[in-house]
């Protein structure tokens, strides 16, 4: 075997990098050369690659094998599996497929696989489980996602298109030169613009504040965490209680109305339904004025503040920007739509620098300069069932089959799930409230997991068939908020018996007959050269000329142009709102919808209002769990992917997960940093690690998500997953979404030994065969 050392290139959702291989093993992954601020979690992925977590073999469940439609499923997560032959496990999988289409119907199979998965756009688990299925039949499939669920339904009501939420918005290069204030409400933290979903050649979002700041932007964080307020922009945090960002707005736009402020023509030209809007700011429809001081009451911001916050952004050219976080929330429709009413209330939406944006701070490449150009990707094709449910739903669909639920306009029925099938993500990481998930997770006769690690949704499977990771199998990716389109060249054999997920598609498709149908013909090299070739040709048509296949795959990486011009959001809508008109019932932003007030829901009226969440600081629930958890995104891996890898290990304390909190609260209850504390409500109960941190608000608990779910029973979580503490509810009945920052909770301090973490620990696995030569790359 050479010992010489080899270089390929790669991508990840957290950056692009070469795979730098000797003998067979990544020693390590170097940032791409073009990537001025590469994330730290590259330096996890030699470890994780060669993890002792990595599933060898197919292996099922040994209840499930021994009694395949036992109506006690408890045993998922704890039992032991058998390993079996790969001629095994395809035979199982395709016969339990054709049982239950035959016996129940296509919409009794569920394609899930929610996640991020790859980042190149062949072997993406989630586009290839449902272009199998969809071959197959079809299934029920997934609306929305739950990183911007509630923004995804609403916003199509409001301006016409979802496409600023995804990071389409007035460009950074316009805001360094026209922006004069930028009040980002939900904050602007770094950590989460490591990430960004297809990939990134370039993390560019701190480059873009400072230069920002250095010409004078003025920078305001509307957060309960300094946190969120970047380095070196000098921005001013507000402080305010979770969940109240719409209160703020609304005030903000009654100042301008009581100042004769408000933006009249372009109110009257570019929008409708401001009239009955502006009397509820008024009270003239409830007896009560949306003002600074009734803010001040529910968000805790003075309202001397919120007036000179409003008068300071009608004086000067405002750009209001909100995280995807302040939609991920009870009402969570609320503030976006809040927010866009704010913007045009000062009237500045399609002008240089001014209007609204949302995702700054969420994920790498909002705003970034590039051209309005597809990057790579692979179709799923049509859904035959033509059924989905919202993605939030999940706990709901398996609990209560035939059972209506309203979405969007539409009274629809859960369908009787008896199959799950599941590849490239994580329901035990995003899902909320997971002691209820557990519980739902038993309803399906069977569910099929393809992972590359014993993941918390691995253990719970029947069916595991492991899958490649990105470095051993060859891949195109890219980003539609990136300029540059990467080759992800092959650097390592499959691991042990792992295949990759188009193969046992593939192999899947041809037992049930429907193989061409799914490959329509190609292999991996072809549909890498398809899909190339496809993406070159739109961008011919926007007159970008790129290098052939061969000549890029040999380079590694393409960079697309920069754009000619400045991306302005809405600027063509502003200079003529009829020959551009959105596609709104009106044509134009819908301050008030007639279309949603048609809809009749109580919890999501036909305009912005303020509307208490379930759980907040204001609620009478405070008084049991006095802190408002946030649950953040983590700094040391994406979501739960590289929680087992070496940076996110070394960030935990005592091995498990972090809680801020402020120190007048930690000294209420006689904590110290570095404490194991219990974190609790109604729904469960964690065990975590205190941090005392003085840039948290008090009467708030910060907790990323991510650590694998590890319970010891219902009653206790052993390292510190906080979606054991959040609620499983909608938004709304319009969007369905999740509400995870809705969450109340109190925190203890742990008396006594602490349980184990068990959550990077192999399950038992018996009837293990020799293992077969290594298959060369």
């Amino acid at each position: 075997m050479s010992t010489d050392v080899q270089r390929f290139p790669s991508l990840s959702h957290w950056g692009a990098f070469t795979a730098v291989v000797r003998a067979g093993r990544l020693l390590a992954c170097e940032p791409f050369a073009f990537d001025s601020a590469p994330s730290p979690i590259l330096q996890a992925m030699p470890g994780m690659v060669h993890s002792s977590l990595r599933i060898c073999r197919p292996a099922v469940r040994k209840g499930w094998l021994q009694q395949r439609q036992a109506s006690d499923r408890s045993a998922r997560g704890s039992e032991a599996f058998v390993e079996v032959p790969w001629d095994t496990a395809l035979e199982l999988v395709a016969e339990e497929l054709a049982r239950v289409r035959g016996e129940y119907g296509n919409t009794a199979l569920f394609g899930g696989s929610y996640g991020w998965s790859s980042a190149g756009r062949l072997h993406h688990a989630r586009t290839l489980t449902h272009r199998f299925l969809n071959a197959g039949g079809g299934c029920v499939n997934q609306a929305g996602n739950y990183s911007w669920g509630a923004a995804q339904f609403l916003l199509p009501h409001v301006i016409g298109t979802h496409a600023p939420v995804t990071g389409r918005v007035t460009d950074w290069n316009n805001v360094v030169a026209h922006t004069g204030l930028f009040i980002a409400f939900g904050g602007l933290p770094l950590r989460n613009t490591q990430i960004t979903s297809g990939g990134a050649g370039e993390h560019s979002a701190a480059d873009w504040l400072a230069r920002a700041a250095a010409v004078g932007v003025e920078f305001v964080v509307v957060s309960p965490t300094r946190s969120d307020v970047p380095a070196g922009t000098g921005a001013r945090w507000i402080p305010i209680r979770p969940n109240t960002d719409t209160a703020l707005m609304l005030a903000m736009v009654h100042t301008l109305i009581v100042g004769g402020l408000h933006a009249r023509d372009f109110l009257q030209t570019h929008c409708v339904g401001f009239g009955p809007f502006s009397a509820y700011l008024l009270g003239e429809t409830d007896g009560v004025a949306k003002d600074a001081q009734w803010a001040q009451g529910i968000c805790g911001v003075p309202a001397a503040e919120i007036r000179a916050l409003a008068l300071r952004a009608a004086g000067t050219r405002t750009l209001l920007s909100c995280a995807w976080s302040l939609q991920r929330a009870h009402h969570g429709e609320q503030p976006y739509w809040a927010s866009i009413a704010l913007a045009a209330a000062l009237g500045q939406i399609g002008l240089p620098g001014g209007g609204f944006a949302f995702g700054h701070g969420s994920m790498n490449g909002v705003g970034n300069p590039r051209p309005d150009v597809p990057g790579p990707e692979m179709s799923a094709g049509r859904n035959p069932t033509g059924r989905a449910i919202p993605v939030a739903r999940l706990a709901d669909m398996l609990q209560h089959p035939g059972e209506p639920f309203e979405f969007n306009g539409r009274t629809e029925v859960y369908p009787d799930i008896r199959m799950v099938y599941w590849a490239g993500g994580n329901p035990f990481h995003h899902h909320q409230d997971l002691n209820r998930l557990v519980q739902a997770w038993q309803k399906p006769q069977t569910i099929v997991v393809h992972e590359s690690w014993w993941t918390p949704t691995a253990r719970r499977a029947d069916i595991v068939l492991p899958a490649t990771t990105t470095l051993e199998r060859n891949d195109i990716g890219g980003s539609s908020r990136d300029r540059f389109v990467l080759a992800m060249h092959q650097a390592l054999a499959p691991h042990a018996q792992s295949r990759n997920d188009f193969d046992i598609y593939r192999e899947l498709s041809a037992i049930a007959g429907h193989e061409l149908a799914f490959t329509e013909g190609r292999d991996e090299g072809q549909w890498l050269r398809h899909i190339y070739a496809s993406m070159r040709q739109s961008w011919r048509k926007a007159g970008i000329d790129a290098p052939g296949f061969d000549a890029f795959w040999e380079a590694g990486h393409w960079e697309l142009p920069k754009p000619d011009r400045d991306f302005v959001l809405f600027e063509a809508f502003r200079r003529d709102p009829r020959v551009f008109a959105l596609k709104t019932p009106s044509g134009k932003i819908e301050i008030c919808s007639q279309r949603i007030a048609g809809f009749g829901y109580a919890d999501c009226p036909p305009h912005p209002t303020w509307m208490a969440p379930v759980e907040w600081l204001g609620a009478e629930a405070a008084q049991r769990f006095p802190l408002h958890l946030v649950s953040s995104q983590p700094a040391d891996k994406l979501h739960s992917q590289m929680d087992a890898g070496t940076v996110s290990r070394a960030a935990k304390i005592k091995g498990r997960e972090r809680v801020l909190i402020a120190p007048a609260d930690a000294a209420r209850r006689a904590i110290a940093s570095g404490d194991l504390v219990k974190v609790f409500n109604q729904r469960g109960a964690c065990i975590a690690a205190a941090v005392v941190d003085p840039d948290t608000m008090q009467g708030v608990a910060i907790m990323s998500t991510g650590a694998w779910f590890d319970p010891a029973g219902p009653a206790l979580e052993r390292h510190g997953n906080p979606n054991v503490l959040t609620i499983d509810i909608g938004t709304s009945r319009l969007a369905q979404a999740p509400s995870a920052l809705s969450a109340l909770v109190e925190i203890e301090k742990w008396q006594g030994a602490a349980p184990a973490v068990r959550a990077f620990e192999v399950p038992e696995i018996s009837g293990a065969p020799p293992s077969p030569p290594t298959r060369p790359a």
